[in-house]
């Protein structure tokens, strides 16, 4: 049986057949030559003269209903940035144009070709929506924005710049972080322009990631990974090589992970630290930075996003002279911060203040800040008995991972001194049970511990962009919310997308709290050995609220959204 001749034919070849805009044999010629030149058959069929760029986006707009934009009317500036792979941009012929919620709107020539739709749905997860634009003006502005994130990198693969790496790193005062202040070479800028780029954006990390074919660079921000850019893959190595030799890293040492630091110099007043981690991988290196601002630990505590009854017993709690103060919450979720913006409440000339951290991130002048290191003997428990022969008023712990850490820092809690530190546990309940279960007693754990802060971090809506949305009551009572707290007061918020957010809808991130007191009816479910739930349902007759009733309650506020409270605090 014959083969359909038209079955290799697209949905808007075929659509131009119908509508005798072409004759079959046209269509399969063009498709044809198409094929051969490895190019779309819009570009093609634009090529042969048969018809003209804005005959072929009328038509297609008008016979499948897609909106038709002119994109010279645009500016690309406004565009999002790396939403969509250069190179699927490149080939198959398409421009993202905004995001909305969980749909994104892409600019095609050819709104028939379901393979791209799917391509660009799984890369990105998003739905898309599209707009048919002209050809000629769409292949214009991809080669412009493709072109402008080339410019910078044009240079790199061609020029040898090993010997300025190595001179950099001859450092005039050896105990000094180097900076990155006076080197030209093209890979030292380019690095210093992603750091910089990801300071101004707001990230928390940067990712250098090398793989076979491509080497891309990513931040996070808020939360969220994003891809910025895909430097050629022949300076994987350059960039390597230029941010160990500047992290005081063993740079002919390829075969190990290691962990350095280094220092970014902004101006005079302000330097930012990075926390910089090197990984052997198939293909290369991978590295990631954490950006270390030191002003996140002076925001405040009215910032980190505290109800005020639960600031307030926090700062009661920090305010007694001895007993322990535990943040609790998975890695990510902000607890460095809040343990430094309590410190630095704490941090007076007539206090000593000692903290054993791995390794401190953030730099505070009047503070004692000593750095683990397990391969020389210094454990968290060396440094906390050492802590104890040095006079201390408080002490931090950067993590209680083990049972001589526990005992040893409920020892000095109990025997006069504030005691700070954080567990890896789910909420505030759980990590009395973890507790227990590293072998600590009861009555240690009853007589220590005087409050426990679970956190988690929520993306924050975009304040120039978020609308009201209408979320059905059966909806509002599932996630949480009491009937009496739907009384028409408030309204839920959802994220939209807009140029101040990058069309994420989100900007910043605010904290959800579970602050719990350790009252004397807690103290006695745990001398008698309850478990989790007991102390939680205590905590809730005490009016402790858990995760989800705070995530709800910046819901009413009107702060994030329900989608993003739901995702944070799914138990």
């Amino acid at each position: 049986m014959a083969a359909n001749p038209q079955s290799s034919l697209s949905g808007l070849a075929r659509a131009l057949i119908q509508k005798g805009r072409l004759t079959e044999k046209d269509a399969e010629a063009i498709q044809a030559d198409a094929t051969a030149a490895g190019v779309g058959f819009v570009e093609q069929i634009i090529a042969s003269r048969k018809l003209r760029d804005i005959e072929v986006a009328e038509f297609a707009s008008q016979t499948f209903g897609f909106p038709l934009l002119d994109l010279a009317a645009v500016d690309p500036e406004f565009f999002p940035k790396k939403l969509i792979d250069d190179k699927v941009m490149a080939t198959r012929r398409v421009l993202p144009l905004l995001q909305r919620g969980n749909r994104i709107f892409v600019a095609f020539s050819d709104p028939t070709n379901r393979t791209t739709y799917d391509e660009i749905k799984f890369q990105t997860g998003l739905m898309v929506d599209p707009v048919v634009v002209e050809d000629g003006k769409l292949a214009q502005v991809i080669a412009k924005l493709l072109q402008a994130s080339d410019t910078s990198m044009s240079t790199l693969v061609s020029e040898d710049i090993g010997a300025d790496l190595l001179e950099a790193s001859n450092d005039p005062e050896p105990d000094a972080p180097p900076s990155m202040e006076i080197d030209d070479a093209p890979v030292v800028k380019y690095i210093q322009k992603i750091l910089i780029d990801a300071i101004q954006g707001g990230a928390s990390d940067i990712h250098f990631e090398p793989y076979e074919k491509y080497y891309r660079i990513r931040y996070r921000t808020d939360g969220i990974l994003y891809e910025v850019a895909q430097p050629p893959l022949a300076i994987k190595e350059k960039i390597a090589s230029r941010i160990k030799v500047i992290s005081k890293l063993d740079i002919s040492e390829k075969r190990v992970p290691q962990d350095g630091r280094m220092k970014l110099v902004l101006s005079k007043t302000r330097a930012i630290d990075f926390r910089v981690s090197t990984l052997p991988t198939l293909f290369g290196e991978k590295i990631v930075m954490r950006i270390l601002d030191p002003s996140s630990a002076t925001l405040g505590i009215e910032a980190l996003g505290y109800e005020p009854d639960q600031k307030q017993a926090l700062l009661h709690a920090i305010g007694r002279p001895y007993g322990m103060v535990l943040v609790t919450g998975p890695t990510g979720s902000g607890k460095t911060v809040s343990l430094y913006t309590c410190l630095n409440l704490l941090n007076k000339p007539g206090i000593n203040i000692s903290t054993a951290e791995d390794p401190a991130e953030i730099n505070l002048p009047g503070i004692n800040q000593v750095n683990v290191n397990d391969k020389a003997g210094l454990t968290f428990a060396a440094a906390l008995k050492s802590f104890l022969r040095q006079d201390p008023d408080i002490i931090m712990v950067g993590e209680i991972r083990d049972t001589e850490t526990a005992e040893i820092s409920i020892k000095a809690a109990q025997t006069g001194h504030l005691v700070l530190s954080t567990l890896h546990t789910n909420d505030a309940p759980t990590t009395l049970t973890r507790m227990l279960n590293m072998g600590i007693a009861p009555f240690n754990i009853a007589s220590s511990v005087m409050l426990i802060t679970a956190q988690r971090l929520a993306r924050r809506l975009c304040k120039e962009c978020k609308q009201p949305i209408e979320i059905p009551r059966e909806a509002l009572l599932q996630a949480g919310f009491k009937e009496e707290e739907l009384d028409g007061t408030w309204t839920p918020y959802h994220a939209v997308g807009c140029e101040v957010c990058k069309n994420t809808g989100y900007k910043g991130r605010v904290g959800i709290y579970q602050v719990m007191p350790i009252s004397e009816e807690i103290n006695r479910i745990i001398m008698k050995g309850g478990d989790a739930i007991d102390i939680a349902q205590q905590a809730r007759r005490e009016g402790v609220r858990d995760l989800r009733q705070s995530g709800l309650l910046k819901v009413k506020q009107g702060l994030t959204s329900l989608e993003e409270v739901e995702a944070v605090t799914n138990a």
